[in-house]
């Protein structure tokens, strides 16, 4: 897909906006819904969408969308960092097929990082335990002030 085109209703963060997908929970405030990355890179890869958008990329959102969205990011990404403790924290977002974006609702990775352990291939590893998602989840939240 392009950066260019019409947001899809039925992709798969819609529909676990709307409850009709399931997703292990981190965090959730009026703005911003946080959940474990069922295809992880690593141990405690979350995602941060915007509850209230139709944007499919960075690009074709608002201003004011967007700085609330960042602020769930941070708030998020300081949990990792407190529950997991990495080296190191990854925060990325991908715009379009060809930067690698595969799910077209806009969305920010937090990847936790540590010395000498490979990075996952981005949307190709094996889909994780729920089990353990649900634990990491609960760490993540825990710490999230």
């Amino acid at each position: 897909m392009s950066l260019d085109g019409t947001y899809d209703d039925g992709n798969i963060f819609a529909k676990i906006l709307r409850g009709e997908a399931p997703s292990v929970r981190v965090f959730e405030d009026e703005h911003v819904f946080a959940f474990m990355d069922v295809f992880p890179q690593s141990k405690g890869h979350v995602l941060v969408i915007p509850k209230h958008s139709h944007a499919r990329n960075l690009l074709e959102e608002e201003p004011q969308v967007l700085a609330t969205l960042i602020q769930g990011v941070q708030r998020v990404t300081r949990a990792v960092r407190a529950a997991l403790n990495p080296d190191g924290i990854m925060v990325s977002q991908f715009n379009g097929a060809a930067s690698g974006q595969t799910v077209y609702h806009l969305h920010v990775h937090i990847i936790p990082r540590w010395e000498g352990v490979p990075l996952g291939r981005h949307a190709g590893g094996g889909m994780a335990d729920m089990g353990e998602l649900k634990v990491l989840a609960e760490q993540i939240a825990a710490k999230i002030a």
